[in-house]
């Protein structure tokens, strides 16, 4: 390698880094305020359950089913409903998940690791944040919230981490050189690669795919006999 293959390999790795720090920030941010509302949540506990006593010992059961459904909604927003065995990735799926709610997407989710993951937590959580930016972002964009759809999948196959991410999309993905490129600016580009280094690294398995109003990625992770 040249010197200015190496200066411009630097540059590149450089701009890597910086894009994976400013994805893990925004993380940090999301998760922050994901539990921020779930304190708020539980501080408020005792109002809630006084003030559904009192609809109770006057019979107003309307006000009570009212107060319920409201209050129903409004925990919907905070409950973690992803357990997958790692503290990093729960933040991260239930933070996402989150705001896919918001935005009106429905989302379908089964997810469980093994104790021992291939990757380390910094790399997964890279690797989960920016599949799972990509798909919302890309269901946002799907006109009629009745066709925006996430589901998600992490679980062992064939002794293999399996991470599958399939998501509704508005038009046709644009390619550059073979490979899928995005269209949300170029640190998110950069996020696509840490991807593809990081799969690379351990020996796995990569695969984006797309048809009609549909698109999939599909990762695996070699995992060892005691994970």
């Amino acid at each position: 390698m040249n010197l200015f293959d190496r200066l411009f390999q630097t540059r590149i790795d450089r701009r890597v880094a910086e894009a994976q720090q400013e994805l893990m920030e925004r993380h940090c941010e999301e998760v922050q305020s994901v539990y921020e509302q779930m304190r708020g949540w539980r501080h408020d506990y005792k109002n809630h359950i006084a003030a559904m006593q009192a609809s109770l010992r006057t019979g107003n059961t309307e006000a009570l089913d009212r107060y319920l459904t409201e209050l129903s909604a409004d925990l919907s927003g905070v409950d973690t409903v992803v357990k997958t065995g790692n503290v990093m990735a729960d933040a991260i799926l239930n933070s996402k998940l989150s705001l896919a709610r918001k935005r009106e997407i429905a989302c379908d989710v089964t997810a469980a690791l093994p104790g021992k993951t291939p990757v380390t937590d910094v790399e997964l959580c890279v690797i989960l944040g920016n599949l799972l930016d990509n798909a919302i972002e890309a269901c946002a964009a799907v006109a009629d919230p009745s066709g925006r759809f996430l589901r998600v999948y992490i679980g062992r196959f064939k002794g293999q981490l399996y991470i599958s991410v399939t998501n509704a999309m508005a038009g046709t993905p644009k390619k550059k050189g073979g490979t899928y490129a995005t269209t949300k600016g170029e640190n998110h580009g950069f996020g696509l690669k840490r991807i593809d280094r990081t799969v690379k690294k351990y020996g796995g398995y990569l695969n984006r795919q797309h048809e009609d109003g549909v698109f999939c990625t599909e990762v695996m992770l070699p995992l060892t006999d005691d994970s």
